[in-house]
């Protein structure tokens, strides 16, 4: 919230609309937890009517045996190609904002 803020005043903007974030699978955060939060801190803000939107993206890591970028669902997977458990992340650990709506 605290980014959309300073965006808003940098930008001269008095109400957001919409806010999409990207959720990783790795990120360990529940949307249900953050609709929570948000719903209780928004108001007297400039997004007090604002819809939150989720957007899922992927986790990705690198296989170190198949040398192959794979798709994960958690920390622990070992490489849907080839079984093997050396990957390095690459991605979906992460929580952003993607866009911000405003009138």
């Amino acid at each position: 919230m605290e980014i959309v803020e300073e965006q808003c005043h940098r930008n001269n903007v008095n109400k957001v609309t919409d806010i999409w974030l990207e959720i990783g699978p790795l990120s360990c955060v529940e949307p249900d937890a953050i609709e929570f939060c948000f719903e209780v801190c928004r108001k007297n803000t400039v997004m007090e009517n604002c819809k939150l939107h989720f957007v899922p993206v992927p986790a990705l890591a690198y296989c170190w045996h198949c040398e192959k970028t794979v798709e994960i669902k958690s920390h622990h997977d070992a490489c849907p190609q080839c079984g093997g458990i050396h990957l390095q992340k690459q991605g979906g650990d992460d929580l952003r904002i993607k866009e911000i709506a405003v009138e």
